[in-house]
């Protein structure tokens, strides 16, 4: 019984029991782990809306698929278990619906799902290798311009060449300004004559 119930669940994400709401399948992604180079699977856990439970057309053309019966016929026996669902429910039973978790009733008559924990529903980590691809051509936003990694790559080797090329230039303004401030400083030191030397007169004698 539940085994055809689950496999629409884990097809179409969602069922939904008459008289009781719908129940969901949602998915968490798969996470990859670097330290052991996987990637793990992506995880599935299930979610109750006691809001919604009006199944759709295309339930019950799957269910009268899957039991091999006429359509009206899929919906007699879809309405039958619904009913006994409830009945089990409101005389406080648990009710347990294999691989997906626990219906009951709390002590306010409200239904409470008690989900299973989440699974992988079987699935494995898989290994994932880094992969380094070389000469291949992306794009790329520089400022408000659109270039390739291979014109970003052109103009960093362009920017490079050329000041290598104009290095001698800085060097030569720096000795200019050199020289200047020393002339300048020459000039304003000069020693003047009459102030240097040994200015002591000497006498001579008769």
């Amino acid at each position: 019984m539940f085994d055809v119930l689950n496999s629409y669940l884990y097809q179409h994400k969602n069922i939904s029991i008459p008289g009781l709401g719908t129940i969901y399948l949602e998915t968490s992604s798969a996470i990859p782990n670097p330290s052991t180079r996987t990637i793990a699977p992506p995880m599935y856990h299930f979610r109750f809306d006691k809001y919604f439970d009006a199944p759709d057309k295309d339930f019950f053309s799957f269910l009268a698929a899957e039991k091999n019966i006429p359509d009206y016929e899929a919906i007699k026996w879809y309405n039958e278990f619904s009913y006994d669902l409830r009945s089990k429910i409101r005389q406080e039973e648990k009710v347990q619906w294999e691989g997906v978790g626990m219906l009951r009733k709390d002590y306010a008559g409200n239904i409470i799902f008690e989900p299973e924990p989440e699974t992988s529903l079987f699935m494995k980590a898989v290994p994932a290798e880094p992969v380094t691809r070389r000469n291949v051509q992306q794009r790329l936003m520089v400022g408000d311009k659109e270039k390739t990694n291979y014109e970003m790559d052109e103009w960093l080797q362009a920017n490079a060449e050329k000041k290598r090329e104009t290095w001698w230039i800085y060097a030569l303004v720096a000795a200019s300004i050199a020289s200047l401030v020393l002339l300048f400083y020459y000039s304003n030191n000069k020693p003047q004559s009459g102030f240097s030397g040994n200015q002591q007169k000497l006498e001579t004698t008769k």
